[in-house]
């Protein structure tokens, strides 16, 4: 993948940290607290961010290419979705006046975007929403925001699904932290579950990977900390190379799915300063 990379000392740990809080929230207002705003993560870097003030519903925009790789390679290209079910098409994932929206259709074919710019260590923020647009029939979408290794290696050199939805608009908010680890062992990941949060709703989405741990937001407040785990099948789940952020509506069902919308308000990606390796 295009971008910087960032190299830093590898803290290893000696066994997995995690803290998953359970909280009540109510829908959030646009003024809702970003983890940027709360922490001090100061600017987010203009060459990577994206707020997405471009397009309309009358002329819809493709995504800034400066900044993001499109599904299929380019404008009206498809490859192949999550695997292979249904297709990524670059037309299902535009901007319409200040918002990126993802549509995933009845066939099977939906959205994808991926940043260009990727980085060892940092932090992501990202305002998002979700609906279903057809009836439930057993066979829904699954929103996500990741950071993905820039060596496309999977599991060899993790995955972070910092927000995973096993269907658009839930009531609970999931992650998937996976360590890196080969190919030949068990899925090796850490899971956080936060409950009382309405994702049809704007929401502020962060995670933030340091040396030392790797930290989920929501509006602003703390819902993950995993850390270490480091043993004889895998690297500590922080132990990541580069990574890059991407926004993904996923098929796993193939065809016949109950069709969905994918919002994002804005996506912003900050440095991790040298003085920041721990908190």
């Amino acid at each position: 993948m295009h971008g910087r990379h960032r190299t830093r000392h590898l803290a290893v740990g000696l066994g997995a940290a995690a803290l998953t809080m359970t909280l009540t929230a109510t829908a959030a207002p646009r003024s809702a607290t970003t983890a940027a705003e709360r922490y001090g993560w100061g600017e987010p870097l203009p060459a990577w961010s994206d707020e997405f003030g471009y397009g309309s519903e009358t002329g819809p925009a493709v995504p800034d290419r400066a900044k993001w790789r499109l599904a299929g390679g380019g404008p009206g290209e498809c490859w192949p979705g999550h695997s292979d079910n249904g297709r990524r098409c670059d037309a299902s994932t535009r901007v319409v006046g200040g918002v990126l929206r993802m549509t995933g259709e009845a066939d099977g074919d939906t959205g994808w975007l991926a940043s260009r710019y990727g980085q060892k260590y940092g932090r992501w923020e990202a305002r998002v929403r979700s609906r279903a647009t057809a009836p439930d029939n057993g066979r829904p979408y699954h929103p996500l925001l990741i950071l993905w290794p820039d060596s496309n290696e999977h599991p060899e050199d993790g995955e972070y699904d910092y927000l995973e939805n096993g269907a658009p608009g839930e009531k609970c908010a999931e992650a998937f932290l996976h360590y890196p680890h080969p190919q030949d062992v068990p899925v090796q990941q850490e899971h956080a579950r936060m409950c009382g949060v309405d994702l049809s709703q704007w929401h502020n989405v962060a995670v933030e990977w340091t040396p030392d741990h790797l930290r989920g937001f929501i509006d602003g407040e703390e819902w993950f900390r995993f850390s270490g785990g480091a043993n004889a099948d895998r690297d500590c789940v922080q132990c990541a190379p580069s990574m890059h952020q991407t926004i993904q509506l996923d098929n796993f069902h193939g065809d016949g799915l109950q069709s969905a919308v994918y919002e994002v308000d804005w996506a912003r990606v900050y440095d991790l300063p040298d003085d920041e390796g721990a908190s």
